[in-house]
């Protein structure tokens, strides 16, 4: 199989009018910058590569899309979404809560190792300790380099990828990341370490979109965890131009803090612990 190999200055190839493999994979290069990310997001490309491996740019077709409106709450995850309302509500628990952008670098270092075996919410509740997550098994054992994380946090400095994180007990419990681009939000990689705390912060995610008027989030890769919350996959044509429509769309701009249950955004709970860096 020949690959475009794209040198530094080239631009990338854009699927809406160049041939991509049945694989998926659409280019190989060594420039991975946010200027290169940009670029990528809005032709419906990502990197996902090996240690050791130039960067590979990946469109996949079908692609997983979870529109918002059909993002599906079971039962018993319906009923820690609940729990995390009340404390929202009342300041009950303000170590039980969801937030937005406060702990990215934390967040997407946890990704990179997650695969740890979680406790249940009322353990976590309870202050019982979890295990760390040791080294992740599959794709994002392989695809979270130092590199990735770098850009990464580089790219949220500069506002365009964020992190939901969900805190139990004023500790964070789990989370996830993406990257929003107008419109459109791509979702990249979640943890857990305490049961469903991913989950929950999908949920907040959805609602916070829906405030913004962002219909849709990429979830990339075709998997039965996916389908579960609601995520269909898409035809690649049918993804781009849903892109197309979307990636220029005017948005508000991104925050920070504690997000309600009504998906609008408050300042975080007093003594709410900053995580560590990552080293």
């Amino acid at each position: 199989m020949t690959i475009v190999w794209v040198e530094d200055h080239d631009p990338l190839p854009d699927p809406a009018h160049a041939p991509v493999p049945a694989s998926g994979l659409a280019a190989a290069g060594r420039d991975l910058s946010p200027t290169r990310l940009r670029e990528a997001y809005r032709k419906g490309l990502f990197p996902w590569y090996s240690p050791g491996e130039p960067v590979l740019w990946w469109s996949p077709d079908p692609r997983m899309v979870l529109r918002c409106e059909d993002f599906h709450l079971g039962r018993s995850l319906a009923k820690r979404v609940r729990q995390f309302d009340r404390a929202a509500a009342d300041g009950s628990d303000p170590g039980l809560c969801v937030t937005l952008n406060q702990a990215f670098p934390e967040v997407i270092a946890r990704c990179a190792r997650r695969g740890a075996p979680r406790i249940g919410l009322g353990a976590a509740r309870a202050g019982l300790a979890w295990r760390e997550a040791g080294a992740a098994q599959g794709r994002d054992g392989t695809w979270i380099t130092p590199d990735i994380m770098a850009v990464y946090t580089a790219w949220h400095r500069m506002g365009h990828a964020h992190s939901v994180e969900t805190w139990i007990g004023g500790r964070l419990a789990g989370g996830l990341y993406g990257v929003g681009l107008g419109q459109c939000f791509f979702g990249e990689s979640m943890f857990s370490l305490a049961a469903d705390a991913s989950k929950i912060a999908l949920a907040y995610l959805v609602r916070h979109l829906r405030t913004r008027g962002t219909p849709w989030i990429d979830c990339q890769q075709e998997t039965p965890h996916l389908a579960s919350l609601g995520a269909r996959p898409l035809a690649r044509p049918a993804f781009l131009a849903m892109l197309a429509a979307g990636r220029d769309a005017p948005a508000p701009a991104w925050g920070r803090g504690r997000l309600r249950a009504d998906g609008r955004l408050e300042a975080p709970p007093a003594g709410l612990p900053a995580p560590p860096m990552p080293q």
